[in-house]
């Protein structure tokens, strides 16, 4: 570089090089930067500039190429955009002899920083509005090139000052091209590829991306694309030890940035590193490194990693070779325009949904979330698994039978696909399998034909006979309507006058040659004087009409036969219509977004239906607000990474096959330590009870319990949380006064919302319905019951037994009768049970499996003592109790047996006034006296309950109790197994016999199941060998008295 003086202004000559490129094949290329006074004078200065640049370069300028740059600085002054042209253009030849590739102006702006002005010799050296205002190295470090190849590129404003915003419309033909927002910057801070780097860069790409999303001319459906180059240089690390840390970044960006990087839609994000490494003759050099995180193929943000070989001469990218890759293959291409995958994901964002194929993405995201929750509740460094997500699709054979495949991303012809996932979680992470059902909304709108019933039917079947849990997706348009679109240009019409065709027609009909040309089959006609009269269509195409009803209706009982017999769970997104609304319901569990309303009828539909405009959306008829609060939806979410992030949590309480003992995981929370929170006398919120608060703990591992159908039945809560680390569900009653919300109908101007009051630990219909319907849930998941018992009866007005309460109080003993897991009904401090409450939850519904307790402080009884003492201690027996006790009262009995008919009187009024004095403290006595009947250690006394457990204790014990049972009834379970003739009784009996320890102690139980499991099961063993040979010899026996 050399800095002189020219004619009283500075100007400076300098050479440069490419470093990342070996030093054998460096271009050598040459710079000028001169300082004028005034940019008026441009024009006239810029013939010298560029003569004093041609004296400092020695033979041919042009040899190599354009490759050298001519930068002009004015001091002052004002230039219009017309004027730099035209003297650019003016001199264009001398440009060309010098090999100029850029031409740079920097025009001085007040306060301000210049304005930069590119003449590229790529484009004729005329002013490119694209990098306008833009420094000259820019348009290189950002690769603006690659972008404009296939997009109409126009810059958005941005806010960093190294940072570029960019929206592009594909090069395109087609009505509605892609478009792109780009995000593209450079850094000087290094440390890029350290998580904290990278997620600082990343944050401020995706800052750029929401600022511009108030864009006019930015699309709600556009992909987004982030480019950061980094200009320092990396030492110390090889490509391949970058390209491995990038993996790792990138893993944990996307579980920390996942829901951001959704809304934003971004399908890509690009690195450039630097990294000093030396070429073949040892010369120290650059490699140029890029790191691709991209879904352009189908997985979301799947990564890889590239050396580039740039052009020696221009410095340009000129193909990239993927590190690691031994086949040498090398590339370099423009950003591609739209592909199919692009495509449909568009397609599946203007629904409101993700395409199917991304949800694998975020599952591996949610998944990852998962463990370092996980780990971060523990406090322990402990590694997340390796592989801990694989997917292989289930693919339909030529056979029409379901085989584990994988094929391209977004071939797929029919719109529902499914797979079979491995997931490794906390509980699990050897791995557990789960089948998911997904529909492709891009394929003829998610709509249910016969194919898509088939791929539902078998894969759901799939993972009945395998056991194992079934998720749906749900995003569709309800069953495919259709018709024969070939009769379409072919039918005539009998009009009944053909002068006159609005007086109707009689029939439509083919001529002669057309019903011929037809395939056999396709209609059914009869002869007519026109040629053939239509009297049905059938058409030779699947899928039109009520064979996709049929199908519907295939699937519908195939979804109810699951969730009998395997773990059944719907997340429905964008929308789901008609027989989509019904499968979900059918699953019975359901996670819904807040933008994927459950429909029957379209409301524009039922607008037409009724003659007029009443409802304004679909959420009106389906979403989260009706679907919600009637206890169709268990739980709303606001995006699909959070329903994905809702269904991995829910599937951490579900074992990884129906038979499979409950999914334990290890807990930070002692199993040892008291419960701190204290339910109250008063009302109180009984989810502090099982969750606890930051100051006091509640009954469940910190931060395990979660609520679910919260808005329905609101005076019970249920949900599901971890004792010890053991799944449970739970059951709790609300002591507050709550009210259920009954919705105006648009359709009737006459109705009105109606809010009706429900007092505390008292059953409703839509409560007892919410008991019996998460006990059926809970028994389906495998897990044991928690029911924290706290009603004083059921609600008996008549609006209630109008509305179905012995109905739905009913239901809640068919389920309990029909469940096969243990249940513990435990009665908290402070709280009752009573009349009818009682019976539905009685023990002896299911005494194999119902076990009762009660906290020290709780009572138990038909009636509360109040309404006891009205009936069975009235006011005269007070009186009789104040005269038996009371000293006063006694004295003045005894002087009225002696008193003569004078003095009667005034004794009279004595104790008259006396027992009013009393009445207050024996009512208190009385009700006391009834009270006394209701506690905890007359229940036990009567075998009603099993233990009285003190709160504060009751997680200690029922942890015990809970692991005990659990390993009891799956020794009781295999032994029945082993032993046609045992039932549960006898098979108890013979595990009871062979322990050694106090039955009673569950800890002691445990401890000897622990520590002899291998002698129980070799006594199971030993009776299965006895049971076969039973078996054999009832089986000769049978076979020999038949000969005889």
């Amino acid at each position: 570089m050399t800095v002189e003086d020219v004619s009283g202004t500075p100007s400076c000559s300098f050479d440069f090089q490419f470093n990342d490129v070996p030093a054998s094949d460096r271009v050598t290329r040459h710079g000028y930067h001169a300082v004028i006074e005034d940019a008026g004078t441009f024009a006239s200065v810029l013939p010298d500039v560029l003569n004093q640049m041609g004296a400092k370069m020695e033979g041919d300028a042009a040899k190599d190429g354009p490759v050298n740059v001519v930068q002009i600085s004015p001091l002052k002054g004002d230039a219009s955009v017309e004027d730099l042209q035209a003297a650019v253009y003016a001199n264009k030849d001398k440009l060309n002899m010098l090999g100029i590739r850029t031409v740079t102006v920097l025009v001085p702006r007040a306060k301000k920083d210049p304005m930069y002005y590119s003449f590229p010799q790529c484009e004729g050296f005329e002013e490119d509005p694209l990098r306008r205002g833009m420094r000259a190295t820019f348009h290189h470090l950002l690769e603006l090139n690659r972008l404009t190849d296939n997009y109409n590129v126009e810059r958005l404003p941005a806010v960093g000052r190294s940072v570029q915003l960019y929206v592009g419309s594909e090069k395109t033909v087609r009505r509605n091209p892609a478009q792109v927002v780009s995000v593209r910057g450079i850094t000087h801070t290094p440390g890029l590829t350290t998580f904290s780097g990278a997620r600082r860069a990343l944050l401020q790409g995706l800052d750029e991306l929401e600022r511009a999303q108030g864009n006019s001319k930015v699309s709600l459906q556009s992909s987004s694309r982030i480019y950061i180059h980094s200009l320092p240089v990396v030492e110390g690390s090889t490509p391949e030890e970058i390209a491995a840390e990038f993996n790792e970044v990138i893993d944990k960006l996307k579980g920390r940035l996942a829901q951001r990087l959704l809304k934003l839609r971004v399908d890509e994000v690009e690195a450039k590193v630097r990294v000093q490494s030396i070429d073949a003759d040892g010369n120290p050099m650059i490699v140029p490194i890029r790191l691709v995180a991209s879904s352009m193929e189908g997985e979301w943000l799947k990564t890889s990693a590239f050396i580039e070989k740039p052009d020696p001469v221009t410095g340009v990218t000129r193909e990239f070779c993927t590190i690691g890759d031994t086949d040498g293959a090398c590339v370099l291409d423009p950003y591609d325009g739209a592909n199919i995958v692009q495509t449909k994901r568009a397609i599946a964002r203007r629904v409101g949904s993700t395409y199917a194929y991304d949800f694998l993405g975020l599952l591996e995201v949610g998944l990852i979330q998962e463990w370092d929750a996980y780990k971060e509740s523990l406090g322990s460094d402990i590694s997340t698994p390796a592989n801990v997500f694989e997917a292989q699709e289930l693919l339909e054979g030529e056979d029409g039978e379901l085989y584990l495949g994988k094929r391209e991303i977004g071939t797929n012809k029919v719109g529902m696909v499914a797979w079979k996932v491995t997931m490794k979680t906390p509980e699990y992470p050897e791995g557990r399998e789960v089948v998911f059902i997904a529909n492709d909304v891009t394929v003829q709108s998610g709509s249910f034909g016969v194919p898509e019933d088939e791929v539902f039917f078998k894969a759901s079947k799939f993972a009945r006979e395998n056991k194992l849990p079934r998720v749906y997706i749900a995003c569709n348009s309800g069953a495919r309507i259709g018709l024969v679109e070939d009769l379409k240009p072919k039918f005539n019409i009998k009009f009944v006058d053909e002068a006159n065709p609005s007086k109707g027609f009689e029939y439509l009909y083919l001529d002669d040659d057309t019903y011929k040309s037809l395939p056999e089959g396709s209609v059914n006609v009869e002869k007519c004087s026109e040629g053939w009269a239509i009297k049905d269509i059938i058409g030779t195409s699947e899928g039109i009409g009520v064979e996709n009803l049929q199908g519907s209706g295939k699937i519908a009982g195939e979804t109810s036969r699951a969730y009998d017999e395997i773990f059944t769970l719907s997340y429905v997104t964008g929308r789901s219509v008609g027989i989509g609304a019904y499968l979900v319901r059918l699953g019975q569990r359901i996670i819904q977004m807040k933008q994927g309303p459950m429909l029957l009828t379209g409301y524009g539909a039922l607008n037409k239906l009724l003659g007029r405009e009443v409802y304004t959306s679909q959420d009106q008829l389906g979403g989260p607000q009706v679907m919600y609060p009637n206890g169709c939806t268990h739980e709303v979410v606001d995006d699909d990474q959070e329903g994905v992030k809702s269904i991995i949590q829910w599937l951490s309480f579900v074992p990884k096959t129906t038979d499979a003992l409950p999914a334990a995981r290890e807990s930070s929370d002692p199993v040892n330590r008291p419960v701190e929170w204290k339910p109250t006398p008063t009302p109180y919120d009984p989810r502090l009870m099982l969750a606890g608060t930051d100051d006091a703990s509640g009954f469940f591992d910190k931060g395990s319990f979660k609520e679910y159908l919260d808005a329905w039945g609101k005076s019970v809560v249920i949900g599901r949380g971890r004792l010890g680390g053991i799944p449970m569900g739970a059951i709790s009653v609300e002591t507050r006064l709550v009210e259920r919300v009954i919705p105006a109908d648009p359709a009737d101007p006459n109705s009105r919302e109606a809010i009706l009051p429900q007092a505390g630990q008292v059953l409703f219909p839509d409560s007892s319905y919410k008991t019996a319907q998460a006990l059926r849930d809970f028994n389906n998941e495998g897990l044991p019951v928690m029911i924290f018992a706290n009603w004083r009866g059921f609600s008996g007005g008549s609006r209630d037994m109008s509305g179905e309460i012995l109905k739905f109080g009913s239901m809640i003993v068919d389920a309990l009768r029909e469940y096969e897991h243990p249940i513990y009904i435990y009665f908290p401090p402070f709280g009752e049970l009573r009349g009818g409450s009682w019976v539905v939850v009685d023990p002896t519904i299911n005494e194999e499996k119902m076990t009762m307790f009660s906290d020290p402080e709780a009572r138990g009884g038909i009636l509360e003592p109040a309404g006891i003492v009205e009936i069975k201690f009235r006011a005269a027996d007070q009186i009789k109790a104040m005269h038996r006790i009371d000293p006063q009262l006694q004295l003045l009995d005894a002087e009225l047996e002696s008193a003569d008919d004078d003095s009667k009187a005034d004794i009279e009024e004595q104790i008259a006034a006396r027992e009013e004095i009393l009445k207050p403290v024996y009512l208190q006595a009385a009700t006391e006296f009834a009270d006394l009947h209701d506690k905890t250690g007359r229940m036990k006394a009567k075998g009603v309950i099993k233990e009285a457990v003190p709160w504060a204790d009751s997680r200690k014990y029922f942890f015990y109790l809970a692991k005990r049972r659990i390993a009891q009834d799956n020794y009781v379970k295999t032994l029945k197994a082993a032993g046609s003739s045992l039932d549960s009784t006898s098979a108890l009996d013979i595990i009871k016999g062979m322990c050694s320890a106090d039955w009673e102690d569950n800890e002691a139980v445990l401890e000897y199941f622990s520590a002899n499991d291998d002698a129980i099961m070799s006594k199971i063993g030993e009776l299965k060998t006895a049971s076969i040979k039973a078996q054999i010899e009832a089986s000769r026996l049978s076979s020999k008295t038949a000969k005889l």
